[in-house]
């Protein structure tokens, strides 16, 4: 069964934005192991307001490696050619997802499905690039997380910048 891994940045005091949305403070200087994470997976979950941020990153020229989107909102009637929209009962939606043929599945934000999978139990794996800056503020990576959720330390790798990449399996409840 395909596993679903959390995978993105996160700065020392537990937010993925800064205090005004900004994620200008992520480095982008080196690979940061990116290409061999992205060798891993062929499927991406992503969140409505991530999914509109990363439109207009496209827009500009920038983004991601191709990979099949499943897009989570309740208030979209319709996403881009190619991505599937999936609302209503998740769980069962997710567990069909993670039984088809293929590489891992990526969830790529945000911070309400983070916490909607997490709590449903749906999360495999966090591979977490904690980058060396306390940002006082903006939009935590956990919130509401409704039980105790023991992590199994898989991997880390620390770079001259500062920035440590955790690798946790997710534990039973």
């Amino acid at each position: 069964m395909r596993k679903v891994i959390l995978g993105l940045a996160v700065s020392l005091d537990n937010f993925i934005e800064g205090p005004n949305g900004e994620y200008d403070w992520c480095f982008t200087d080196q690979d940061y192991g990116l290409s061999d994470f992205f060798k891993r997976v062929d499927t991406a979950f992503i969140g409505r307001k991530t999914y509109e941020m990363t439109l207009a990153m496209s827009a500009n020229g920038g983004g991601f490696p191709k990979f099949k989107e499943y897009i989570f909102s309740t208030t979209l009637d319709k996403v881009k050619v190619g991505a599937t929209l999936i609302n209503g009962d998740i769980k069962t939606q997710v567990d069909e997802i993670k039984k088809e043929r293929g590489k891992d599945i990526w969830l790529f934000g945000g911070a309400g499905l983070t916490t909607s999978l997490m709590n449903l139990g749906l999360i495999d794996e966090l591979s977490l690039a904690v980058h060396p800056i306390l940002l006082g503020g903006g939009k935590p990576l956990f919130n509401n997380i409704k039980d105790r959720i023991k992590l199994t330390l898989v991997d880390i790798k620390t770079y001259s910048t500062g920035l440590v990449s955790l690798t946790y399996n997710i534990g039973q409840k």
